[in-house]
């Protein structure tokens, strides 16, 4: 069988987001290593490559697709209780040591992760999205930046469709790609996996991109929620968390931030799981600076009522959640506190669906 490095090089096509440096390079603008790539050489993600002066792209294939609750992307004020249809492609321009995907992530740098790919086009992902009721399709599992053309693509025929489309993002973009998306984008989940430089580069970045683009991702209209995972003995000081939640309400009060739970995988398997009492300390460094909506995430049943949505106005819960079930919806037709009127923000249904069980996990395409 040809090498998965083959296969991939051989569903591409030629990409959007470069520009010559000189007759031997070419810079890649998909995410904020922003790559001098030479030729036949591939960019720190692996997928990425220049061939004959140009730069090529993932194209035209999926490694898995699956329905599931927008909740899971996590996307709390996002059309609660609706299906999205995921789907990811291969490769990461980070290689974080606790990655939950590293079989796709990182498959071509760790011969352990054994993935496989299966072709597919926009309108095969946009009626399988339609066929099992889904509201939006989201690009997930890899880092969909490193594979933002073919996303938009995807996005494309999802808009005609009437669908919501979105991006479930380590955050570290650039201004090109971000203005690549935004007119086919409207939803991104960006992750803040730490507040200190250092711990970046362990895992392949730094953090000043992440940090702007964060910024820029809210300014541009983006809806954006983000997610802290907080692993014990990385990044979950009470300094750090308090410094995480305090750039975040800089942004805006409003952005919904996710603290989950950590559990050991992949390399990282010397720090302990996350406790609900972890989670508690960053719920608490959120409010305290005036963020609106923190929630606490991946220990079911054991937040308390930090899974559910309240009003910063009154106190009133106006989503009840159980992980990713929706248990009661109170919110009006407009997006407000039946009880005091105020506007939450987010991105309602004008007749929002009621769950009444958990929504099925539903693979659609597998490994």
């Amino acid at each position: 069988m040809p090498a998965l490095a083959q296969v991939l090089a051989e569903n591409t096509r030629e990409g959007a987001l470069w520009e010559p440096i000189d007759q031997k390079r070419i810079r890649c603008f998909a995410c904020g290593h922003r790559c001098p790539i030479f030729e036949g050489q591939p960019g720190v993600c692996k997928v990425r490559f220049n061939s004959g002066g140009k730069l090529y792209v993932p194209w035209g294939y999926a490694s898995g697709v699956q329905c599931d609750p927008i909740e899971k992307k996590p996307f709390f004020h996002v059309r609660p209780g609706s299906l999205a249809l995921s789907f990811g492609m291969l490769g990461c321009d980070l290689h974080c040591s606790y990655c939950q995907n590293w079989v796709t992530s990182q498959a071509l740098r760790d011969s352990r992760a054994v993935s496989s790919i299966q072709t597919v086009t926009p309108e095969e992902l946009v009626r399988t999205a339609l066929d099992l009721g889904a509201e939006a399709v989201v690009s997930t599992y890899n880092e969909p930046l490193i594979t933002a053309e073919w996303a938009v693509e995807i996005f494309r025929h999802a808009r005609e469709a009437s669908l919501l489309t979105g991006f479930v993002s380590n955050g570290n973009a650039t201004p090109e790609v971000l203005e690549f998306l935004r007119p086919w984008c409207d939803l991104y989940k960006a992750d803040l996996k730490s507040f200190q430089d250092r711990r970046y580069r362990e895992l392949g970045g730094r953090l000043q991109p992440i940090l702007d683009s964060l910024r820029r991702i809210h300014a541009m209209g983006f809806w954006l929620e983000v997610v802290t995972l907080v692993v014990p003995g990385f990044n979950d000081s009470d300094e750090e968390l308090r410094d995480i939640a305090g750039f975040l309400a800089g942004i805006s009060p409003d952005v919904p931030w996710h603290v989950t739970a950590y559990h050991r995988n992949y390399k990282m398997l010397d720090s302990r799981d996350t406790k609900p009492a972890d989670l508690l300390r960053a719920v608490e460094a959120g409010r305290r600076a005036g963020l609106r909506y923190v929630y606490a995430g991946n220990l079911p049943g054991a937040v308390g009522g930090l899974e559910d949505t309240r009003c910063p106005g009154c106190g009133e819960t106006l989503i009840r959640r159980h992980g990713f079930r929706v248990l009661d919806y109170r919110l009006t037709s407009e997006g407000r506190c039946p009880k005091c009127s105020a506007a939450i923000p987010g991105r309602w249904a004008e007749h929002p669906r009621r769950q009444t069980a958990h929504q099925p996990f539903r693979p659609v395409l597998s490994n």
